[in-house]
């Protein structure tokens, strides 16, 4: 049986009303630091970010708050952060800003290994040039089919190959070089069962035993 003393002091200090926390968010919330060989031009709808691998825009909710400070540093904030829709972008605008800034000073890159016996690729002239939005380029790769799979490169990618079973992509704009990487990974995705395809920088798979009669 619980004391009287100690029953009343654990009523004393149960409340039933809910903490009230500001909602911040994690992301938006971590100042950008600024390299010294990157200019930016605000404006209300977007932020133009020019560096020395050339220039790009992010577009800019009405209720994004872009602040410069005197230390090289870039914070982002919303209007109401109690609003979903402002919290939510509030981090995704800040990673754009990142990005952003990461794409015209260093660029993105990321290998794709052909694993497969007799999977090889090679960087070869299109035929068709730039007719199709391509820069001139294809990679010809063979990956166990019966005929030769050909895919132009886009002007904004730039592909390495290095080994006939290594391609380095690299390119100014981390989405365009995901879609790109995961148009070539399609013509072979990864199969469980021997471990073949095209694999994506360091992506793994778990290999499945086959099942026996």
């Amino acid at each position: 049986m619980i004391p009287q003393a100690r029953l009343g002091s654990a009523l004393r200090n149960f409340s039933s009303s809910a903490v009230f926390h500001k909602h911040v968010s994690h992301i938006g919330g971590k100042p950008i630091m600024l390299p010294p060989n990157v200019s930016f031009s605000p404006s209300t709808t977007a932020l133009t970010v020019n560096g020395p691998l050339g220039t790009t825009s992010v577009p800019l909710h009405p209720f994004v708050r872009i602040k410069f400070s005197e230390n090289d540093m870039m914070e982002v904030s919303v209007e109401d952060a109690e609003i979903k829709v402002q919290r939510q972008m509030w981090g995704t605008t800040r990673t754009h800003i990142y990005n952003a800034i990461i794409g015209m000073t260093e660029g993105f890159k990321v290998p794709l290994y052909l694993v497969g016996v007799g999977y090889r690729t090679q960087l070869e002239d299109d035929p068709r040039g730039t007719m199709d939005g391509g820069n001139g380029k294809r990679l010809s790769m063979k990956l166990g089919y019966s005929h030769t799979v050909y895919v132009p490169i886009p002007p904004h990618i730039t592909c390495e190959v290095s080994t006939p079973t290594k391609i380095v992509v690299s390119c100014t704009d981390k989405h365009l070089l995901g879609l790109f990487a995961a148009k070539v990974r399609s013509y072979r995705k990864p199969e469980p069962y021997k471990g073949k395809g095209i694999f994506v920088g360091d992506e793994k798979i778990r290999i499945k035993s086959v099942k026996k009669k």
